[in-house]
């Protein structure tokens, strides 16, 4: 998360947001939010709520991740939200949204593992 400069805004059980300011770095050829940094986003936001609800001893990893990107990112501030729509022992079944300023750009639906401690 901090190595492409996202940082959790807000953080509540099941659900989290995060925000990264854009750079040059963050963009492909064209100049639109990369594809991966928006499924990165997606994927952070997802996971951390999800965390949110575990045992502090037990992990979470992603299982299935499916994104459809709606728009070109295109602006200056990148916003994630994700929240967990069911939880269970073993999975969880989350969604995120990506917002690019105003616009909402991709929209993802994962489907999370419990790690239980060994």
């Amino acid at each position: 998360m901090h190595l492409i400069g996202a940082d959790l805004t807000v953080i509540t059980p099941g659900r989290v947001e995060a925000e990264l300011i854009m750079g040059e770095q963050h963009q492909q050829q064209r100049g639109f939010a990369h594809g991966g940094l928006i499924a990165t986003l997606a994927d952070l936001v997802a996971g951390f709520a999800g965390v949110t609800l575990i045992p502090d001893n037990y992990g979470l990893v992603t299982s299935d991740l499916k994104i459809s990107y709606l728009h070109p990112g295109i602006g200056q501030k990148l916003k994630a939200i994700g929240w967990v729509l069911k939880a269970g022992r073993r999975l969880q079944f989350c969604e995120a949204e990506v917002w690019c300023d105003d616009l909402l750009i991709a929209k993802a639906s994962a489907t999370m593992a419990v790690i239980e401690p060994a």
